[in-house]
Protein backbone atom coordinates (compact mmCIF):
# COMPACT_ATOMS: atom_id res chain seq x y z
CA UNK A 1 0.00 0.00 0.00
CA UNK A 2 2.64 2.26 1.09
CA UNK A 3 4.25 2.00 -2.81
CA UNK A 4 1.00 2.04 -4.35
CA UNK A 5 0.52 5.42 -2.64
CA UNK A 6 3.08 6.89 -3.30
CA UNK A 7 2.83 5.99 -7.25
CA UNK A 8 -0.39 7.12 -7.18
CA UNK A 9 0.86 10.79 -5.99
CA UNK A 10 3.88 10.41 -8.74
CA UNK A 11 1.28 9.55 -11.42
CA UNK A 12 -0.80 12.81 -10.49
CA UNK A 13 2.37 14.94 -10.07
CA UNK A 14 3.08 13.58 -13.75
CA UNK A 15 -0.53 14.05 -14.99
CA UNK A 16 -0.43 17.72 -13.99
CA UNK A 17 2.51 18.61 -16.27
CA UNK A 18 0.70 16.08 -19.15
CA UNK A 19 -2.68 17.99 -18.58
CA UNK A 20 -0.88 21.83 -18.83
CA UNK A 21 0.80 20.89 -22.33
CA UNK A 22 -2.89 19.05 -23.25
CA UNK A 23 -4.65 22.24 -22.38
CA UNK A 24 -2.37 23.89 -24.68
CA UNK A 25 -3.01 21.87 -27.76
CA UNK A 26 -6.74 22.11 -27.06
CA UNK A 27 -6.77 25.93 -27.05
CA UNK A 28 -4.95 25.67 -30.52
CA UNK A 29 -6.75 23.61 -32.10
CA UNK A 30 -10.19 25.05 -30.76
CA UNK A 31 -9.25 28.65 -32.15
CA UNK A 32 -7.44 27.64 -35.55
CA UNK A 33 -7.86 23.91 -35.92
CA UNK A 34 -4.04 23.78 -36.22
CA UNK A 35 -1.53 22.24 -33.51
CA UNK A 36 1.53 23.50 -32.44
CA UNK A 37 3.70 20.22 -33.34
CA UNK A 38 7.08 22.10 -31.90
CA UNK A 39 5.26 22.28 -28.23
CA UNK A 40 7.77 19.82 -27.00
CA UNK A 41 10.22 22.47 -27.43
CA UNK A 42 8.49 25.66 -26.06
CA UNK A 43 9.22 22.78 -22.50
CA UNK A 44 12.35 22.87 -23.58
CA UNK A 45 13.11 26.85 -24.01
CA UNK A 46 10.55 27.23 -20.35
CA UNK A 47 12.98 24.99 -18.64
CA UNK A 48 16.51 26.51 -19.76
CA UNK A 49 14.71 30.16 -20.24
CA UNK A 50 14.25 29.67 -15.92
CA UNK A 51 17.44 28.00 -15.37
CA UNK A 52 19.23 30.76 -16.94
CA UNK A 53 17.10 33.78 -14.92
CA UNK A 54 17.96 31.67 -11.91
CA UNK A 55 22.01 31.97 -12.43
CA UNK A 56 22.03 35.44 -13.15
CA UNK A 57 20.12 36.37 -10.25
CA UNK A 58 22.96 34.20 -8.42
CA UNK A 59 25.41 36.45 -10.56
CA UNK A 60 26.78 33.42 -12.52
CA UNK A 61 26.84 32.62 -15.92
CA UNK A 62 24.23 30.65 -18.14
CA UNK A 63 26.02 27.38 -18.53
CA UNK A 64 27.32 27.44 -14.48
CA UNK A 65 26.04 24.95 -12.28
CA UNK A 66 23.15 25.62 -10.14
CA UNK A 67 23.51 24.78 -6.54
CA UNK A 68 20.84 24.24 -4.12
CA UNK A 69 21.40 27.83 -2.45
CA UNK A 70 20.65 29.56 -5.50
CA UNK A 71 17.16 27.99 -5.65
CA UNK A 72 15.25 29.66 -3.42
CA UNK A 73 11.09 30.26 -3.83
CA UNK A 74 11.45 33.94 -4.35
CA UNK A 75 13.78 33.41 -7.24
CA UNK A 76 12.20 30.35 -8.64
CA UNK A 77 9.28 32.27 -8.49
CA UNK A 78 10.80 35.24 -11.01
CA UNK A 79 12.16 32.54 -12.81
CA UNK A 80 8.95 30.66 -13.78
CA UNK A 81 7.65 34.53 -14.68
CA UNK A 82 10.69 34.82 -16.98
CA UNK A 83 10.34 31.21 -18.33
CA UNK A 84 6.47 32.09 -19.38
CA UNK A 85 7.06 35.35 -20.55
CA UNK A 86 9.98 34.02 -22.98
CA UNK A 87 7.58 31.27 -24.05
CA UNK A 88 4.41 33.47 -24.74
CA UNK A 89 6.33 35.52 -26.82
CA UNK A 90 7.96 32.61 -29.15
CA UNK A 91 3.95 31.55 -29.19
CA UNK A 92 3.34 35.06 -30.64
CA UNK A 93 6.15 34.23 -33.20
CA UNK A 94 4.92 30.50 -33.77
CA UNK A 95 1.43 31.95 -34.80
CA UNK A 96 2.50 34.79 -37.13
CA UNK A 97 5.58 32.67 -38.83
CA UNK A 98 4.79 29.39 -38.72
CA UNK A 99 0.63 29.04 -38.75
CA UNK A 100 -1.08 32.41 -39.85
CA UNK A 101 0.19 31.71 -43.62
CA UNK A 102 -1.01 28.53 -43.98
CA UNK A 103 -3.84 28.23 -41.63
CA UNK A 104 -7.49 27.84 -43.23
CA UNK A 105 -5.92 26.71 -46.83
CA UNK A 106 -5.40 23.22 -48.30
CA UNK A 107 -2.95 20.67 -47.23
CA UNK A 108 -1.19 20.74 -44.14
CA UNK A 109 1.93 22.96 -44.66
CA UNK A 110 1.37 24.08 -40.93
CA UNK A 111 2.37 20.82 -39.81
CA UNK A 112 6.37 21.28 -41.06
CA UNK A 113 6.17 24.97 -40.24
CA UNK A 114 5.45 24.10 -36.48
CA UNK A 115 7.46 21.34 -36.40
CA UNK A 116 10.29 23.18 -38.10
CA UNK A 117 9.69 26.07 -36.07
CA UNK A 118 10.26 23.51 -32.93
CA UNK A 119 13.37 22.50 -34.49
CA UNK A 120 14.81 25.52 -34.73
CA UNK A 121 14.29 26.47 -30.83
CA UNK A 122 15.72 23.18 -29.91
CA UNK A 123 19.02 23.81 -32.18
CA UNK A 124 18.66 27.80 -30.63
CA UNK A 125 18.85 25.86 -27.51
CA UNK A 126 21.58 23.55 -28.07
CA UNK A 127 23.91 26.00 -29.31
CA UNK A 128 23.27 28.22 -26.15
CA UNK A 129 23.41 25.91 -23.21
CA UNK A 130 24.61 22.44 -25.01
CA UNK A 131 23.82 18.93 -25.50
CA UNK A 132 23.88 18.50 -21.46
CA UNK A 133 21.45 17.84 -18.66
CA UNK A 134 21.44 20.41 -16.80
CA UNK A 135 20.68 19.60 -12.65
CA UNK A 136 18.23 21.88 -11.13
CA UNK A 137 17.77 22.28 -7.66
CA UNK A 138 14.55 22.25 -6.24
CA UNK A 139 13.23 25.24 -4.53
CA UNK A 140 11.70 23.41 -1.64
CA UNK A 141 14.96 21.03 -1.06
CA UNK A 142 14.84 17.17 -1.43
CA UNK A 143 14.38 15.75 1.98
CA UNK A 144 11.68 13.43 1.67
CA UNK A 145 8.13 14.00 3.31
CA UNK A 146 6.19 10.95 4.86
CA UNK A 147 2.81 10.75 5.20
CA UNK A 148 1.41 7.39 5.89
CA UNK A 149 4.30 5.59 5.85
CA UNK A 150 5.09 6.65 1.89
CA UNK A 151 7.41 9.21 1.05
CA UNK A 152 7.13 12.21 -1.08
CA UNK A 153 9.12 14.54 -2.91
CA UNK A 154 8.73 18.09 -2.74
CA UNK A 155 8.82 19.37 -6.06
CA UNK A 156 6.28 16.51 -7.09
CA UNK A 157 3.93 18.14 -4.62
CA UNK A 158 4.46 21.49 -5.69
CA UNK A 159 3.47 20.40 -9.33
CA UNK A 160 0.45 18.89 -8.09
CA UNK A 161 -0.30 22.54 -6.11
CA UNK A 162 0.69 24.82 -9.29
CA UNK A 163 -0.80 22.96 -11.96
CA UNK A 164 -4.25 22.17 -10.39
CA UNK A 165 -4.41 25.66 -9.43
CA UNK A 166 -3.56 26.74 -12.78
CA UNK A 167 -6.06 24.62 -14.24
CA UNK A 168 -8.83 25.71 -12.02
CA UNK A 169 -8.12 29.37 -12.96
CA UNK A 170 -7.84 28.14 -16.50
CA UNK A 171 -11.66 26.33 -16.22
CA UNK A 172 -12.85 29.46 -14.00
CA UNK A 173 -11.50 31.75 -16.69
CA UNK A 174 -13.20 29.97 -19.61
CA UNK A 175 -16.47 29.76 -18.47
CA UNK A 176 -17.00 32.91 -16.25
CA UNK A 177 -15.45 35.68 -18.23
CA UNK A 178 -15.53 37.39 -21.81
CA UNK A 179 -12.35 36.60 -22.51
CA UNK A 180 -13.32 32.81 -22.06
CA UNK A 181 -16.73 33.40 -23.80
CA UNK A 182 -14.71 34.92 -26.37
CA UNK A 183 -12.32 32.00 -27.30
CA UNK A 184 -15.35 29.70 -26.85
CA UNK A 185 -16.94 31.48 -29.29
CA UNK A 186 -14.23 31.55 -31.77
CA UNK A 187 -14.07 27.84 -31.44
CA UNK A 188 -17.30 27.27 -31.91
CA UNK A 189 -17.85 29.57 -35.12
CA UNK A 190 -15.36 32.21 -36.03
CA UNK A 191 -17.85 34.11 -38.37
CA UNK A 192 -20.27 33.88 -35.90
CA UNK A 193 -17.78 35.24 -33.43
CA UNK A 194 -16.60 38.22 -35.51
CA UNK A 195 -19.89 39.15 -36.38
CA UNK A 196 -20.57 39.54 -32.84
CA UNK A 197 -18.23 42.20 -32.45
CA UNK A 198 -15.37 39.44 -31.09
CA UNK A 199 -11.54 40.59 -32.32
CA UNK A 200 -10.66 36.88 -33.69
CA UNK A 201 -7.74 37.64 -34.81
CA UNK A 202 -6.40 38.62 -31.20
CA UNK A 203 -8.33 35.99 -29.51
CA UNK A 204 -6.10 33.61 -31.95
CA UNK A 205 -3.20 35.40 -30.76
CA UNK A 206 -4.08 35.29 -27.27
CA UNK A 207 -4.87 31.40 -27.67
CA UNK A 208 -0.89 31.06 -28.71
CA UNK A 209 0.34 33.01 -26.09
CA UNK A 210 -1.70 31.19 -23.80
CA UNK A 211 -0.66 27.91 -24.87
CA UNK A 212 2.77 28.37 -25.36
CA UNK A 213 2.91 29.94 -21.93
CA UNK A 214 1.78 26.68 -20.31
CA UNK A 215 4.32 24.90 -22.18
CA UNK A 216 7.21 27.05 -20.51
CA UNK A 217 5.49 26.18 -16.93
CA UNK A 218 5.41 22.99 -17.85
CA UNK A 219 9.52 22.68 -18.51
CA UNK A 220 9.82 25.04 -15.37
CA UNK A 221 7.68 22.28 -13.03
CA UNK A 222 9.32 19.20 -14.27
CA UNK A 223 12.92 20.43 -14.64
CA UNK A 224 13.88 19.74 -10.65
CA UNK A 225 12.51 16.29 -11.02
CA UNK A 226 13.94 14.89 -14.81
CA UNK A 227 16.82 17.92 -14.96
CA UNK A 228 16.54 20.07 -18.15
CA UNK A 229 17.68 18.67 -21.49
CA UNK A 230 17.69 20.24 -24.86
CA UNK A 231 15.98 16.27 -25.10
CA UNK A 232 13.22 16.16 -22.78
CA UNK A 233 10.16 17.98 -24.82
CA UNK A 234 9.53 15.54 -27.37
CA UNK A 235 7.82 12.64 -25.14
CA UNK A 236 6.23 15.00 -23.02
CA UNK A 237 4.87 16.85 -25.74
CA UNK A 238 3.95 13.19 -27.03
CA UNK A 239 1.94 11.58 -24.06
CA UNK A 240 0.79 15.07 -23.23
CA UNK A 241 -0.81 15.13 -26.98
CA UNK A 242 -2.03 11.47 -26.32
CA UNK A 243 -3.51 12.73 -23.53
CA UNK A 244 -5.84 15.57 -25.17
CA UNK A 245 -7.40 12.60 -27.32
CA UNK A 246 -8.13 10.36 -24.98
CA UNK A 247 -9.89 13.00 -22.69
CA UNK A 248 -11.63 15.07 -25.72
CA UNK A 249 -9.60 17.39 -28.05
CA UNK A 250 -12.34 19.55 -27.73
CA UNK A 251 -13.04 20.26 -24.45
CA UNK A 252 -10.54 21.68 -21.96
CA UNK A 253 -11.82 19.23 -19.08
CA UNK A 254 -11.42 16.49 -21.12
CA UNK A 255 -8.08 17.28 -21.62
CA UNK A 256 -7.09 17.59 -17.73
CA UNK A 257 -8.67 14.18 -17.08
CA UNK A 258 -6.74 12.82 -19.70
CA UNK A 259 -3.46 14.28 -18.39
CA UNK A 260 -4.08 12.91 -15.01
CA UNK A 261 -5.25 9.90 -16.24
CA UNK A 262 -2.11 9.45 -18.89
CA UNK A 263 -0.05 10.40 -15.67
CA UNK A 264 -1.94 7.45 -13.46
CA UNK A 265 -1.34 4.65 -15.72
CA UNK A 266 2.38 5.13 -16.53
CA UNK A 267 2.78 5.50 -12.26
CA UNK A 268 0.99 2.27 -12.13
CA UNK A 269 2.17 0.32 -14.68
CA UNK A 270 5.80 1.32 -13.43
CA UNK A 271 5.10 -0.78 -10.50
CA UNK A 272 5.11 -3.91 -12.24
CA UNK A 273 6.84 -3.22 -15.57
CA UNK A 274 8.69 -0.03 -16.09
CA UNK A 275 9.25 -1.01 -19.76
CA UNK A 276 5.06 -1.58 -20.32
CA UNK A 277 4.35 1.76 -19.27
CA UNK A 278 4.54 3.07 -23.03
CA UNK A 279 2.83 0.34 -24.59
CA UNK A 280 -0.15 0.58 -21.87
CA UNK A 281 -0.45 4.21 -22.55
CA UNK A 282 -1.39 4.07 -26.36
CA UNK A 283 -2.99 0.65 -26.04
CA UNK A 284 -5.17 3.19 -23.56
CA UNK A 285 -5.24 5.50 -26.76
CA UNK A 286 -6.54 2.72 -29.37
CA UNK A 287 -9.07 1.21 -26.81
CA UNK A 288 -10.75 4.63 -26.42
CA UNK A 289 -10.87 5.68 -30.47
CA UNK A 290 -12.58 2.44 -31.31
CA UNK A 291 -14.83 2.85 -28.20
CA UNK A 292 -15.32 6.61 -28.24
CA UNK A 293 -13.21 8.79 -30.87
CA UNK A 294 -14.19 12.13 -29.88
CA UNK A 295 -12.56 11.38 -26.55
CA UNK A 296 -13.76 10.66 -22.80
CA UNK A 297 -15.37 13.91 -22.66
CA UNK A 298 -15.48 15.07 -26.20
CA UNK A 299 -18.79 15.40 -28.09
CA UNK A 300 -19.63 13.98 -31.41
CA UNK A 301 -19.52 16.57 -34.43
CA UNK A 302 -22.36 16.51 -36.62
CA UNK A 303 -21.72 18.41 -39.82
CA UNK A 304 -24.98 19.79 -42.37
CA UNK A 305 -24.51 19.27 -45.86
Amino acid sequence: MVVLLQALFSGLALGGIYSLVAVGFNITHGTTRTFNFGQGEFLVAGAFVSVSVLLLLAGKGINAPLDAIDVTPTVYAVSLVGGTLVTAVLGVMLYFTAVRPFAGRPGLAWVMSTIGFGILVQNTALAIWGPSPVPMPSPLGNDVIRLAGAGFVPQEILVLVVSVAVLIALDVVMRRTRLGKAMRAVAENRNAATLMGIDVSAVVVGAFVLSSAFAGLAGLLVAPITTASVYMGLTLALKAFSAAIVGGLDNPRGCMLGGFLMGLLEALVGLWHAELREIAIFLLIIVVLAVKPEGLLGRRRVEKV
